[in-house]
């Protein structure tokens, strides 16, 4: 009964404090007390006590009491750190007036009204200059102690004698640093307590933080957060052990530990919160970078004010890059891994963050990056991207999340390493809804893409271009592909060609020329051990002469852009799809069930301003459309594919659309609606509805890179038709083996320049990673739920 009378007596201090009619007095300490007292033990209770309706009514009918109430626990916090606090009374003082703040700052932040209210002095400090420090630093200063305090959220020095603690305002907090990792050897032993109360303070930091959710994107560019740029200031004394311990933590947490199946089910894990609180203030920390906020000072390689971004930044020993790659592609793989007993292993699911993190490491520290590459680790990032990224694909609440996972693989594939590491055989461990292949880690991303482009949701279309740049960054250097990818490839192709495609949008071609790309880097650079794909274009070869034919006159545009797509044959998946079967244990990816929120995100860059500007498609000077075709396309005495003359007009089937979340028409409906890609320029359009010309086809056609290809069949096609008749051949293993053994040295024109596009920092991406990350952690904080139906502004949530 005791612990609801002292409930009771909580509810009827925050009833007073709203219904009184005067001010109450911040000297009437008896009041003032109930608030922090033992009344209430959890952060679950102040939620429930304090609703939401009566902290608005606070704020608007008793402004001064809502004032003093922060003042107050302020002031608590402050009076704790001068006591050092060191009894089990005042440790439960302190979390009670963390527990407040964290509850009753979103809605200051909400109002704008209140805005420079945490940024003015004490009651009583103005008058002497140095006392009349903001109430924001008192309250930083004080939590940043509190999180290396003796018995309260670290384990006490040896040192330390039992008649004389450490003063807490003058502890070296290095030595007293949370994990073992980066900079720091020593590993304290592990308390339970500790971890939660180091939980609880880390919370109110990223209520303070999330000030930043109350701003349009726009303020947030010219004002940054003042919260983040003071704790990662040099006025932070405690700025270096806070920074490694919060990296650390994330990066030595081992969610599986010994192993012991079910061990979290029958034991509280007090470190998982911990672990992604940290997590959270790590990303939310390096994603204010005032460095280079001018673009006058960007010149200048000054040391950025932001020392968390520069102690990321200048991280260097390769033990210390291992520690990290290691801590997170553990954590990114967990909740992949396969146990024979189901559900006996803790799953965890910060992936996002970690996505986030991952980002910010290889942005910031170059020499991580190429660290990552140099070794075939780089591969255990790249798998969970992938199952993400293809679970997802269905999900519009988790559009976010693909669009995090495809720019790391744009950034990663900037470096020649990782097309080379991408060569290493695939061995499938993780199960996910993809046709069978058997191959190496680029056939996995081939498959993957094309199934993300073929069944996804049609909101992840702005990414398709991004999708092909990372392929065709990759493509010089891939050995071998497998007979499944090559075909996704030539289907990816086939789909994009087609007349009304191409002519619907103003820059549906672009995504051709990427792929014609792709085919050439290969076939230049890697043409031993490519026979499937050489193969498979040979077999498709209509869809090429397809290309060079298109028509650009005008009534047979407008044919095109009238005509319905015609149904899909299933005769067209006669080989292409022979394969389809998914991988055993995989599900098919779900949309989100209805009622799910999800936060808005700003839309993302035109892929030409994502990566480096340089020239993509060189204008070839033999043109691919004046090509002899007459010999090939005249000696049909063999078909090389049964039942595959259908025209390069018509989308072929793919039956990996045929998901049993997705409708037979799930592609053409993708197809129908690529005209939102990209916005047309205003010259393309009458009264809002694009209409091509004959003037613009042919001022891309012209360019269009066939050469390559077209030279390819025209040397090879007679050969292997030849064949086919004299030995009789039917068997594709046949043709194949001719082809590993063919040559096309000296024939081809001179090999072109590879050309890689590299991911290049803009303002666009970065409002795009601040509101995701943001959306994620609003998200993610449901118990409590310490921003739910608060006013933000950075983002709109909205529920499907």
């Amino acid at each position: 009964m005791g612990n609801v009378d002292t409930k009771l007596n909580f509810r009827k201090a925050v009833v007073q404090l709203t219904s009184k009619s005067e001010p109450i007095d911040a000297n009437d300490e008896s009041f003032w007390e109930q608030f922090w007292s033992e009344n209430v033990t959890n952060v679950q209770d102040i939620f429930t006590l304090v609703p939401a309706a009566e902290i608005r009514q606070l704020r608007e009918d008793a402004p001064t009491n809502l004032a003093t109430l922060c003042y107050k626990a302020v002031e608590k916090l402050v009076k704790a750190v001068d006591n050092s606090c060191r009894t089990q009374g005042e440790q439960q003082t302190v979390l009670n007036c963390a527990r407040l703040l964290t509850r009753v700052l979103p809605y200051i932040f909400e109002d704008a009204e209140w805005k420079g209210f945490f940024w003015s002095s004490l009651p009583g400090h103005g008058d002497d200059d140095d006392e009349s420090i903001p109430l924001a630093h008192s309250l930083l200063n004080s939590v940043c102690d509190l999180l290396f305090c003796p018995d309260f959220t670290v384990v006490a020095s040896r040192k330390s004698g039992p008649d004389k603690a450490e003063e807490l305002s003058a502890i070296d907090s290095c030595e007293y640093i949370w994990e073992a990792g980066v900079g720091f050897a020593h590993s304290p032993s592990k308390n339970p307590v500790f971890d939660s109360n180091r939980t609880e303070l880390l919370k109110l930091l990223l209520t303070c933080f999330s000030e930043t959710m109350y701003h349009p994107p726009a303020d947030i560019c010219e004002n940054p957060n003042k919260w983040i740029l003071y704790l990662t200031s040099a006025e932070n004394r405690h700025a270096l052990p806070m920074f490694t311990s919060l990296l650390n933590t994330v990066c030595a947490y081992d969610p599986v530990g010994l192993g012991v199946p079910y061990n979290h089910l029958l034991f509280n894990d007090s470190i998982e919160p911990l672990v992604e609180a940290a997590l959270q203030i790590l990303i939310v920390t390096l994603d204010h970078d005032t460095s280079s906020s001018t673009p006058a000072e960007s010149e200048d390689v000054s040391v950025p004010d932001n020392l968390f971004i520069n102690y990321l930044s200048r991280i260097h020993r390769d033990e210390d890059f291992q520690f990290i790659l290691n801590g997170v592609t553990r954590l990114l793989n967990n909740p992949l891994v396969q146990t024979y007993l189901p559900n006996s292993t803790k799953k965890v699911h910060c992936h996002q963050e970690l996505l986030v993190f991952f980002w910010k490491m290889c942005d910031y520290n170059k020499k991580f990056l190429y660290f990552v590459l140099k070794s075939s680790d780089v591969l255990d990032i790249l798998i969970p991207i992938l199952y993400h990224l293809n679970d997802s694909r269905a999900d519009q609440s988790r559009v976010g999340l693909m669009h995090i996972g495809v720019f790391i693989l744009l950034l990663l594939s900037g470096e020649r390493n990782f097309g080379v590491r991408l060569n290493k055989p695939y061995t499938a461990t993780v199960p996910m809804d993809i046709p069978v292949f058997s191959g190496t880690h680029a056939d996995l991303v081939i498959v993957v893409f094309h199934k993300i482009i073929t069944t996804g949701h049609q909101r992840l279309q702005p990414l398709f271009d991004c999708l092909l740049t990372i392929m065709v960054n990759v493509s010089p250097y891939l050995k071998t592909l497998s007979m499944v990818a090559s075909t996704k490839l030539l289907h990816l192709l086939e789909a994009f060609s087609t007349p009304w495609f191409l002519f619907s949008s103003s820059s549906n071609h672009h995504l051709v020329f990427f792929l014609l790309e792709i085919f050439n880097n290969i076939v230049q650079y890697q043409f031993d051990g490519n026979a499937n794909l050489v193969y498979t274009i040979i077999r498709k070869r209509q869809v090429f002469h397809g290309l060079a034919n298109l028509p650009s006159d005008y009534n047979t545009i407008v044919k095109s852009m009238n005509r319905k797509v015609k149904p899909r044959l299933s005769s067209a998946t006669s080989h292409d799809d022979v394969r389809e079967t998914a991988m055993e244990g995989s599900r098919p990816a779900l949309p989100a069930e209805p009622g799910t929120l999800k936060a808005t995100l700003p839309d993302i860059p035109r892929i030409g301003q994502l990566t480096e500007s340089e020239s993509a498609h060189p204008v070839a000077h033999g043109r691919g459309d004046a090509m002899p075709t007459a010999m090939i396309e005249g000696v049909a005495a063999v078909r090389l594919d049964s039942g595959e003359q259908e025209s390069g007009k018509e989308i072929v089937q793919s039956s990996s659309s045929k998901s049993p979340t997705h409708s037979e028409a799930s592609f053409s409906r993708t197809v129908r609606t690529r005209n939102s890609l990209r916005v047309s320029t205003p010259n393309d359009n009458h009264g809002g509805q694009w209409v091509p010309t004959g003037e613009w086809v042919h001022s891309w056609k012209s360019k269009l890179p066939l050469q390559t290809i077209m030279r390819l069949l025209q040397v090879l096609v007679p050969q292997v038709e030849k064949i086919c008749i004299d030995k009789g051949l039917t068997d594709e293993s046949e043709i194949l083996k001719f082809l590993q053994h063919g040559t096309l040295v000296g024939l081809l024109p001179v090999p072109h320049p590879i050309l890689i596009r590299k991911y290049q920092a803009n303002s666009g991406t970065t409002t795009w990673f601040r509101t995701y990350m943001w959306g994620v952690i609003y998200l993610r904080n449901v118990d409590p739920p310490v921003w739910y139906d608060t006013d933000v502004k950075l983002f709109e949530i909205q529920r499907i």
